[in-house]
């Protein structure tokens, strides 16, 4: 496991209980799905108690995403489908995280530039998703395989961020967390576009 991300290597030991039962990958990343959009729902209520229960029931399902492609390789079910369900399921629920968060921060300091920003966050998640695809593509990914990853450093990915958000939340710091996020899920946008373009030019 040399060179795994820390929550990967805690998903490669938690799955092995479901390796002998019906549960399948597929049913894995829906788990994931539905716990997303009900966190980023409960963030969009824009109330205090509700927001922390969304943020760690959010957090909570990025953690459980690594579940399912553990699961499909001591299984032994890698597939196509499940490639991109697993990244469909990643694109949306960043979405509508961003676009829960805006809306619940509605009435807040940031007032309608939180719609905007959940806004710009959910349109770039959804594009960095696409722009993501393209680029395992070109470095090796055939869609039967993990995705290539993210930029890590001592264990962490570059993704790994988004477990802060229940802590932040919980201390009260959404509001600024959400705006620097917002800025930078759209810079993180333009480099996997950048990165793309690079690519499909020999470059």
């Amino acid at each position: 496991m040399k060179g795994l991300p820390w929550d990967q290597r805690i998903a490669r030991v938690a799955v092995k209980p479901l390796v002998r039962t019906a549960v399948t990958p597929n049913h894995v990343t829906l788990v994931t799905l539905l716990l997303a959009l009900a966190g980023a729902g409960l963030l969009a209520v824009g109330e205090p108690a509700l927001a922390n229960w969304g943020a760690g029931v959010f957090v909570l399902a990025r953690f459980l995403d690594h579940f399912d492609g553990e699961l499909a390789r001591q299984k032994g079910m890698v597939s196509r489908f499940g490639y991109y369900f697993d990244y469909v399921t990643g694109g949306l629920s960043f979405a509508a995280l961003f676009l829960g968060i805006g809306i619940g921060l509605r009435h807040g300091p940031l007032g309608d530039w939180a719609l905007v920003l959940g806004v710009a966050g959910a349109v770039s998640a959804v594009v960095s998703m696409f722009n993501n695809l393209g680029i395992d593509k070109h470095q090796g990914g055939d869609g039967d395989r993990d995705a290539v990853g993210y930029p890590a450093f001592a264990g962490f990915e570059l993704e790994d961020g988004i477990y802060l958000l229940a802590p932040i939340t919980w201390l009260g710091f959404l509001t600024p967390f959400f705006a620097a996020a917002g800025v930078g899920a759209a810079v993180y946008c333009l480099w996997t576009l950048w990165t793309l373009i690079g690519l499909r030019r020999g470059t």
